[in-house]
């Protein structure tokens, strides 16, 4: 009988940063540092769950965001402007990676149910591997230590919304059945990824991008304010296609177990 083998968790806003805060502000300084041009942290938000390079590349493509580089600077953005950015935004980022490392409440306890259930634990990220290294040794202190992390340059065929990262888990994992595997993610490219690469999907609506909480606004909000916060994520994940969604990893142990009974009776993602 089939049975969940495999979890694979992307990191900022899932299993650490609440909120996602961590990329999203460097983007911002990044423009301002490179540039002396302004993005809103909003702005910076919308392609989140890509690799770095491709999200300063969508950033610069928003139209609101296109127009005023444009009337800044009398052209649209170019190649030589995303690289510009990206090695601005590059030393920042390892700088100031392991400043949001605190594990997202609920992350040790679910690992932990998983592991007991002898669930392999993979990791993927937009982070490139220059940063990832940067975090991971506060991750693993903080008691996040995955089987298998992938950065989104490990590969030479890209990233997010492709399957490769996530495949990439299941080969270092030694899983062999993509319906056995769950992606968890804050992203709608996310969502894609583990979509594209055959796995059951669980999006997370408050403690990630969409939501934009941090932890001490999400634990001091009243019902009203997260039921807000819940309708915008799931207004982004709407069209997503996710099989789930739920609010943050906490919740993910009940997913597992309808997931587990689904399989049971011959359903696949």
């Amino acid at each position: 009988m089939k049975q969940i083998k495999g979890v694979i968790f992307d990191l900022a806003g899932t299993v650490v940063d609440f909120g996602s805060f961590a990329p999203t502000t460097i983007f911002v300084e990044a423009f301002r540092r490179g540039f002396d041009f302004d993005i809103s942290l909003q702005e910076a938000r919308v392609p989140m769950g890509l690799g770095k390079w491709d999200h300063i590349k969508a950033v610069g493509e928003l139209p609101e965001v296109a127009e005023r580089w444009h009337a800044q600077f009398g052209r649209k953005m170019e190649e030589s402007d995303i690289d510009a950015i990206y090695e601005t935004f590059m030393p920042l980022q390892i700088a100031k990676v392991g400043e949001h490392a605190d594990l997202i409440p609920g992350t040790e306890s679910v690992v932990a149910v998983l592991r007991e259930q002898d669930i392999k634990i993979g990791a993927c990220t937009g982070y490139p591997r220059a940063v990832l290294d940067a975090l991971l040794p506060a991750l693993n202190a903080n008691g996040f230590v995955p089987d298998c992390v992938v950065a989104t340059d490990d590969l030479a065929v890209g990233g997010r919304p492709a399957a490769f990262m996530a495949l990439k888990n299941m080969l270092e994992l030694g899983l062999g059945d993509v319906s056995t595997c769950i992606k968890v993610d804050d992203s709608v490219p996310g969502i894609c990824e583990g979509l594209n690469a055959g796995m059951w999907t669980v999006a997370l609506l408050l403690s990630g991008n969409e939501a934009g909480l941090t932890q001490e606004q999400f634990e001091s909000a009243n019902t009203d304010t997260l039921n807000a916060a819940r309708e915008k994520a799931q207004k982004a994940f709407c069209h997503s296609g996710a099989h789930y969604q739920i609010d943050t990893i906490a919740d993910l142990p009940r997913v597992v177990a309808d997931i587990n009974l689904r399989l049971a009776q011959g359903e696949k993602p």
